[in-house]
């Protein structure tokens, strides 16, 4: 048997699907129960995705039970709120992985450094009885966030930065265009993002003045366009687009998944 286990920011569920849906089909798909797999589940069942959901605490049973030569990914998806707190997020992401690795073989991190909070969790929970991966670039270093993780990187990331020629500019996916009140709050960038006017006077002085529509090919989140529109109407921001690329999040799904090689 060879169970994968991915403790994913909701941020990336869009990403997540489309890799279940290309390279994980033929697994067995675990999504952990809670008031974060909703959405997930939902767009799983779109695409035709076969799987199962169960509440962290079974999932044992069920990995006793289950044939000896099944290929198993287990999904844990957690809170967007976690980036609120940092520490709250590291040590959250810690027991999870502490949890999941009793029956897995793999675990997978669909984060980056979110502030360097998880910069050096491969070696912190490298005493875990199997190995643990976070999403990096080609060069080995861990992506910044989740943008840098779909522009490539952060070179492409700060290539990206300068052609916007010092014009702040709010860098849009469908789930943070889907999410932005919460990521806006969760980011610090203000506590209240439905008092309309305080978020719009904190981007002013932040410099911001345009919105990047990052191009993902992705469409699992319904209505992106119609939302990005939205937001740069409230905040007369200029809409750019920017081609995007699942390229680093492919190798390291793929690179987890042929572990059990």
């Amino acid at each position: 048997m060879f169970v994968l286990s991915i403790i994913a920011c909701r941020i990336f569920e869009d990403e997540l699907v489309y890799m279940i849906e290309e390279y994980g089909n033929s697994a067995r798909l675990v999504l952990i129960e809670d008031e974060n797999s909703t959405n997930i589940a939902r767009k799983l069942t779109h695409c035709g995705c076969v799987y199962m959901t169960l509440p962290l605490e079974k999932v044992p049973q069920f990995m006793t039970d289950a044939p000896q030569d099944s290929t198993i990914i287990v999904i844990h998806m957690l809170e967007l709120a976690l980036h609120e707190r940092p520490e709250i997020l590291k040590r959250t992401v810690y027991e999870k992985i502490e949890l999941m690795s009793m029956y897995s073989q793999t675990i997978l991190l669909f984060y980056g450094l979110c502030g360097n909070v998880l910069g050096k969790v491969e070696a912190e929970m490298s005493k875990c009885t199997c190995p643990v991966y976070i999403l990096k670039e080609e060069n080995g270093e861990i992506v910044d966030d989740c943008i840098g993780a779909v522009l490539g990187g952060r070179e492409a990331y700060l290539s990206k930065l300068k052609n916007c020629r010092g014009n702040g500019t709010f860098f849009m996916t469908p789930m943070w265009a889907a999410n932005w009140k919460e990521m806006v709050a969760t980011s610090r960038i203000t506590n209240d993002p439905d008092n309309i006017e305080m978020v719009k006077f904190v981007f002013d002085h932040a410099g911001y003045k345009k919105v990047a529509k990052l191009k993902t090919g992705l469409a699992y989140e319904p209505g992106f366009d119609d939302m990005v529109k939205e937001f740069a109407k409230i905040f007369d921001f200029e809409i750019i687009e920017m081609d995007a690329s699942l390229s680093i999040i492919e190798k390291c799904f793929c690179s987890a998944l042929e572990k059990k090689k």
